[in-house]
């Protein structure tokens, strides 16, 4: 009996002043929640964000007065025919886009992502504006990227991050070539 309490004392013991496996044992704390009525009353919760992603969009940039209000429109329909995963077929996307907002009469022709901005400059009236950062680019702008031996990148700024074939909060991290909008 008496080496049976011993034992008990000693392996409580160690357990108090070994953390580790006891927290292993399942003492761990649990993911805090936020509990909340929704509308209709039922209960909600959703977890409590504890990390900073200094990458992520907190704010929309403001609209620029000074383009043209239907590259917002477009802006918009990409996001909305946006896919979550890249289908690499981002300028196809983004043209889809600006015709079907009436940006452009007419389906842009040039077959590769970083030609994008020579073309919208010189065939529908698109002008290279002084941004260099995309996060600063007005909403409804393209942003076209270019690839050393790819096609590039093209998307659309939105107010919720950045739009062409998939959604993103981020930019694309290839080399910005430039960022158009028509006035």
């Amino acid at each position: 009996m008496r080496k049976l309490l011993a034992l008990t004392f000693t392996i409580l013991g160690c357990a108090a002043f070994c953390p580790r496996p006891a927290s292993a044992l399942g003492f761990s704390a649990p993911n805090p929640k936020f509990v909340y009525n929704d509308a209709s009353g039922k209960k909600q919760s959703a977890e409590v964000v504890d990390k900073y992603y200094p990458k992520k969009i907190v704010q929309p940039v403001a609209g620029d007065s000074k383009i043209d209000p239907k590259l917002r429109r477009a802006a918009t329909i990409a996001e909305e025919r946006a896919h979550p995963h890249s289908l690499s077929k981002c300028w196809h996307f983004v043209k889809e886009a600006l015709v079907a907002a009436g940006v452009v009469k007419s389906r842009p022709q040039t077959p590769l992502a970083k030609q994008a901005g020579q073309e919208l400059v010189n065939n529908y009236g698109f002008k290279k504006l002084p941004v260099s950062d995309p996060y600063k680019a007005p909403v409804g702008a393209v942003l076209v990227y270019d690839a050393k031996s790819a096609a590039g990148h093209v998307e659309i700024r939105t107010e919720n991050g950045f739009a062409s074939d998939f959604r993103s909060k981020t930019p694309s991290r290839r080399p910005l070539l430039g960022v158009f909008a028509k006035t």
